[in-house]
């Protein structure tokens, strides 16, 4: 896209896994860097590998993916424990590998799967290490729910213009995964896997709205694509808070400039839906 630029400062240092780590979860091969994420995930063997970005969150994360039963409408990357029983190893967290690719054109399968997994977390206690949670999505994550967004934010004529229609919802929260559309692999004759969990407190169908924003933007549906789902209740204003939750992450993970070419036309057809509700 002409005008975006990536500062290539922000990307993580991409380093394998060191002995001393796989050793602790068992892990026996050639370490071989996966596609996706920032960069940081390696297979050997069936384990996948990937440092921690919060210990208490992927401690918390694994615990409850270790205990969700088998389902038929989806699959999950189950946890693997290093030896003296933890979920971490030197910074590090594994799960085991799960088969498949995604596929953003599949837009419909990712909320069905997102669904799924959102009714087996559902009766899930909100998690503290939310409460102090510092990462570039926070920004967005609480300017997109009316919470002081962390630093200053810049003007935006299009985060503007989305709080301009923004209002309040009366929607039952729960855990959720706020990044499904990358994070669903599809292998044939089995369920989707839902990987790398996106924790937050949010209405359920906050993460299918996050999903079809990121379609519309980056994949080439119209806005087509976001009707099919509009019998959810307050759903003009979860694609509100989907685009202001990617847009007010936007300077904050490496992105220089404003999104406007991508973002304009999706933020106008949301605008419009809100203001025909």
């Amino acid at each position: 896209m002409a005008g975006l630029r990536h500062d290539p400062s922000w990307a993580p240092s991409v380093v394998p896994p060191p002995g001393e780590v796989l050793r602790a979860f068992g892990a026996r091969g050639e370490a071989v860097r996966l596609a996706g994420g920032k960069g940081g995930t390696w297979r050997v063997g069936d384990v996948v590998l990937k440092p921690s970005e919060g210990d208490d969150e992927a401690r918390w994360r694994a615990g409850v993916l270790a205990g969700l039963p088998e389902s038929s409408e989806f699959r999950v990357a189950r946890p693997v424990a290093a030896r003296d029983g933890d979920w971490i190893a030197d910074g590090w967290e594994a799960t085991r590998f799960v088969p498949g690719q995604s596929d953003q054109q599949r837009v419909g399968e990712v909320v069905r799967a997102g669904e799924a997994f959102h009714a087996a977390v559902a009766g899930v206690e909100r998690p503290d290490f939310l409460d102090g949670r510092v990462n570039p999505w926070e920004k967005g994550n609480r300017l997109a729910w009316e919470e002081p967004p962390p630093g200053d934010r810049r003007p935006s004529a299009l985060i503007d213009a989305l709080l301009a229609v923004r209002r309040p919802v009366g929607l039952p929260e729960q855990v959720m995964h706020a990044d499904l559309l990358g994070n669903v692999l599809f292998a044939d004759g089995l369920a989707p896997a839902v990987i790398d969990w996106a924790v937050y407190w949010r209405p359920a169908a906050w993460g299918p709205a996050v999903a079809v924003v990121d379609a519309m933007v980056w994949h080439g549906f119209g806005f087509g694509l976001a009707r099919r789902w509009e019998h959810v209740p307050e759903w003009g204003q979860l694609l509100v808070r989907a685009a202001l939750f990617r847009l007010g992450t936007w300077d904050t993970v490496g992105w220089l400039g404003e999104p406007v070419e991508v973002y304009e036309p999706v933020v106008r057809d949301i605008i419009a839906f809100v203001e025909q509700e």
